[in-house]
């Protein structure tokens, strides 16, 4: 189980968790994806978040666009200015290179995998594959498995790609064996919710009565349920789960509402 070696522990009952995602950097600060400053949007966030009491930020995934070493630094750097005090942790993305996120994980950022509290664990999961749509290895699973019933606490999950299809273009790019990582969670009849980013825009279904909750991303939009791809400036985003023993709550917070 080395992904999940790394633990880290709130030691209280009750946190509240940002959920951000899709920053998509550049080594630039000024860098534009579909013409919105990227890094401009994620300052915006960061700056939001230390209005709320946060314990803990939980990056979704896709820091980079332009796959440089710099623009990690500039992640860092963000957080660094943001006057947040908070840990940041992170899961990998299909535009990130798991070995520079690491290498980013120093001080404030955290390569740690499992998140505990008193009453509820945290586990922050591996789905970046070959292309762009997402894969989970089969070992993956197991550790997955695993570490959920080695702990007496129910769990909520965050990864990256979505295993629920969205009815639109981002569908090609779904996490390739969903319903397998999906039934694994199920299966151990200990995990209340998995929470995602890749899509770029709010979502909430079920499986098998499991919660299924995509966020929107610090960046552009993705029009929803269009077969082809479109983007929608509205504003940067995050989604507030706050955790109270072994219940939870969540909404999505835009800058622009």
């Amino acid at each position: 189980m080395a992904w999940f070696d790394d633990t880290h522990h709130f030691k209280k009952s009750r946190i509240k968790l940002a959920h951000i995602t899709d920053s998509h950097l550049f080594a630039d600060p000024q860098g534009q994806y579909f013409d919105i400053n990227t890094a401009e949007y994620l300052k915006q966030v960061l700056q939001q978040l230390t209005q709320y009491e946060i314990d803990g930020v939980i990056f979704g995934g896709d820091l980079t666009q332009d796959h440089s070493v710099a623009s990690y630094e500039l992640f860092s750097l963000l957080v660094k200015r943001s006057g947040l005090s908070c840990p940041v942790f992170w899961v990998p993305g299909n535009h990130d290179e798991i070995q520079m996120l690491e290498q980013m994980s120093r001080g404030q950022i955290s390569a740690a995998k499992r998140l505990c509290t008193n009453n509820l664990d945290i586990l922050l999961l591996d789905t970046k594959g070959e292309t762009p749509a997402g894969w989970c290895e089969a070992q993956h699973l197991k550790d997955i498995e695993a570490v959920i019933k080695s702990s007496e606490h129910k769990t909520i999950a965050f990864c990256h790609h979505h295993s629920i299809p969205i009815n639109g273009y981002l569908d090609k790019h779904i996490l390739e064996n969903g319903p397998q990582l999906l039934n694994t969670l199920v299966n151990t009849g200990d995990v209340l919710a998995v929470f995602h980013g890749h899509v770029h825009n709010e979502y909430h279904s079920q499986y098998r009565g499991l919660d299924v909750y995509a966020t929107p991303a610090t960046s552009v939009q993705f029009t929803k349920h269009v077969s082809d791809w479109q983007q929608q400036d509205l504003g940067p985003a995050w989604r507030l789960v706050c955790i109270d023993g072994q219940n939870y709550y969540t909404e999505v917070v835009w800058l622009n509402e």
